[in-house]
């Protein structure tokens, strides 16, 4: 949100410098060198800045995914772009809906501004929309009073500070519609039961026993969407993961 903040501070510096220039070329300010070396870098990057402005606005924009909450889907180190169209279009840093093209589906992979502290960014995966209700038990979901399948696939290893192994079991959760892999580590867990309000939605990691998601923190309003995660565009440490689609 602070990078966003700046983005649009300085193309709208840029653009009225540019605008100035353009309308008062034969003014006496414009003879005066150092506003005329403003206005020359201003033309030059105005419109770079304008182009990353509206894109990284209101059609995609990237992310670093900067822990394991979603393993095995997305792992610390996968860089992801975000569809801005998906949920509509927004104004910049106030977030506010100008234009309603979309809403979350179940299965969803989605970006938002963390509910407690809307300055940081979370991606978690979509459970619940509103009206559904949610139950975590003995590390099964019921969505709607209705049990989510999960098959059981293998053991799933990662490391925690490059020298502490992991294991987990991974399963495949079928939700009918879509279906998706999970971790399950064996730790107790709490029981947990929600009704999601209107315009809310519940949010979940795939790492379920790693995440703080909707469980802990509560549900995720409308006003704080950003948008749908589709693909993973690069990875310094496991380069096999670029160009993976985001289910």
């Amino acid at each position: 949100m602070i990078f966003a903040l700046i983005l649009m501070i300085s193309t709208l510096l840029t653009g009225l410098i540019y605008l100035f220039d353009f309308f008062f070329k034969s003014s006496n300010i414009n003879n005066n060198k150092i506003f005329s070396k403003i206005v020359k870098v201003a033309k030059e990057f105005f419109p770079i800045l304008l182009l990353v402005f509206v894109i990284r606005t209101f059609i995609v924009e990237p992310f670093k995914i900067p822990s394991g909450s979603m393993m095995p889907t997305l792992i610390a180190g996968d860089f992801i772009a975000v569809n801005k169209f998906s949920y509509g279009l927004r104004l910049p840093v106030f977030n506010k809906l100008i234009f309603e093209t979309g809403s979350p589906r179940r299965g969803d992979v989605f970006v938002f501004h963390y509910p407690k502290d809307p300055s940081i960014d979370y991606i978690k995966r979509v459970i619940g929309l509103p009206k559904d209700k949610i139950r975590y038990e003995n590390k099964k979901l019921f969505v709607n009073d209705v049990e989510v399948s999960q098959t059981y696939t293998n053991i799933y290893k990662y490391s925690i500070k490059q020298d502490l192994e992991v294991s987990a079991k991974e399963f495949l959760e079928d939700h009918g519609d879509y279906s998706h892999s999970i971790l399950i580590h064996d730790i107790p867990s709490e029981s947990v039961e929600f009704v999601v309000p209107d315009g809310h939605y519940f949010a979940m990691g795939d790492n379920r026993d790693n995440s703080s998601d909707s469980r802990v923190w509560g549900f995720v309003p409308d006003e704080l969407l950003v948008g749908k995660a589709f693909v993973i565009w690069l990875n310094f440490s496991a380069p096999n993961r670029i160009g993976n689609w985001i289910n």
